[in-house]
């Protein structure tokens, strides 16, 4: 289904129903055929906007059982957002209509990992890694203020702050969540077992959507 009509609430559903499938072994890889090919050549208009960890194993059309066209995803190592990444998040939802942004992070992610030792032994990573664990930091600095010490809670800390980053930075992002246009969601994914659960939410209200849902 891809459908930028969808309501925030109907595309979260589509999205957790598609991981449903997925976790189960019964995937319909549906919109990847020839037809569908043809069919969104000339425009896109996805559901979702997806930003999530760059990890080889959160391939998004995959674990959510969607297909060319669905999702609008944008990938970096930790889910760190800088401009580029606010850019093409505000062009999914104001130009291309998505109605619903989902921030997926994951467990055992290395950004977070090698964010923790950097804190914890106080050796500065070299290059561009350092920038990632230094946007990393505040998220692993609050979970620690929190008196969070497991991975799983420290990871969900992490995607609490990058959902609350982006609608804090984003003026027109924060705009359409407050006219209901869109809603913002964060996901934590397990890869051991590929279920996604949901971490925080922003915008309408999507109690139907998460119905039934792993807590």
């Amino acid at each position: 289904m891809s459908d930028a009509s969808l309501t925030p609430s109907a595309a979260l559903r589509t999205l957790l129903v598609g991981n449903k499938r997925f976790v189960a072994g019964t995937p319909q890889h549906p919109n990847q055929d020839a037809a569908r090919r043809a069919e969104t050549a000339p425009l896109q208009r996805p559901f979702a906007v997806l930003f999530g960890c760059s990890d080889s194993r959160l391939a998004a059309e995959i674990i959510f059982d969607q297909g060319l066209g669905d999702l609008f995803v944008v990938r970096t190592a930790g889910h760190v957002a800088g401009p580029e990444v606010l850019g093409s998040i505000e062009y999914g939802v104001s130009v291309l209509g998505a109605p619903l942004v989902v921030v997926l992070g994951h467990d055992s992610c290395g950004a977070v990992a090698a964010t923790r030792t950097a804190l914890e032994d106080g050796v500065t990573a070299s290059g561009f890694i350092r920038d990632v664990i230094e946007r990393v930091t505040p998220s692993v600095l609050a979970a620690r203020a929190a008196g969070l010490t497991s991975g799983d809670d420290i990871v969900d800390e992490h995607i609490r702050h990058t959902v609350d980053l982006l609608m804090d930075r984003s003026r027109v992002l924060a705009d359409q969540v407050s006219a209901g246009r869109t809603a913002v969601v964060g996901l934590s994914y397990r890869l051991a077992d590929g279920s996604a659960r949901l971490v925080t939410t922003h915008g309408r209200d999507l109690s139907a959507a998460v119905a039934g849902q792993p807590g």
